[in-house]
């Protein structure tokens, strides 16, 4: 278990960290309460953990252990190849944040399709129009979407397969937790000081780290 929450933990850490969701959660606290946004962001994550879990589980017990474990190895290898040539096409210094830019035009494009603030509402819907379950849900849905389909969501999905499915749940939701609550507080100025190169470049090789530990550990590990 003390593995597999410290793989859920450094992999999540490390790979949210400047990401599209790391960038909403910034830009959201810039113009609402943290703690709505912080709280609706955590739900979102922990959600997308814990399905993620399911679904490695799941896929573990319908197939050959053998085979998942390879899975395991095989994806954890693309993915850190893939991601050091990414850091290898990047700048050294980038002008221009693209994930920043990605959330900001995500974050707009939510808050268009939103009603207007003060609006009246009947019925039902009063409850849904209070400003702060409105900032709730918009961190929710933004964050989820967002994440949905991510490469964070693939590498969890491939820790549950293989490893202890609470370990990896409680690691990665700490993870998640950690890169939010500095998004939070101090996102607005990250964009400006964190390399993205740099950071692409650390997840690149934290797979790599893992799949060649899954690989020596075999089947039984």
């Amino acid at each position: 278990m003390l593995t597999a929450f410290t793989a859920g933990l450094l992999l999540i850490t490390v790979s949210e960290l400047g990401d599209k969701t790391f960038f909403i959660a910034a830009i959201l606290a810039m113009r609402h309460p943290r703690r709505l946004v912080f709280a609706g962001a955590i739900a979102a994550l922990a959600a997308m953990t814990v399905l993620s879990v399911i679904i490695g589980q799941t896929a573990a017990s319908l197939l050959p252990k053998v085979y998942i474990h390879y899975a395991a190895v095989a994806l954890f290898f693309a993915f850190g190849v893939k991601l050091l040539y990414e850091a290898s096409q990047m700048p050294a210094k980038a002008d221009v944040c693209e994930e920043a830019e990605e959330a900001a035009a995500a974050v707009k494009e939510a808050e268009l399709k939103m009603p207007p603030a003060g609006g009246k509402a009947t019925g039902a819907a009063i409850s849904l129009q209070s400003p702060q379950i409105a900032i709730l849900l918009q961190s929710f849905l933004l964050t989820f979407l967002a994440e949905w389909g991510d490469r964070t969501q693939f590498a969890t999905i491939n820790l549950a397969a293989a490893n202890n499915p609470l370990g990896v749940t409680v690691g990665a939701v700490l993870g998640h937790s950690i890169c939010a609550a500095i998004a939070v507080v101090a996102g607005r100025s990250i964009c400006g000081r964190i390399s993205e190169r740099t950071v692409t470049g650390i997840g690149g090789c934290l797979f790599l780290i893992f799949g060649a530990v899954a690989l020596l550990e075999g089947v039984g590990g």
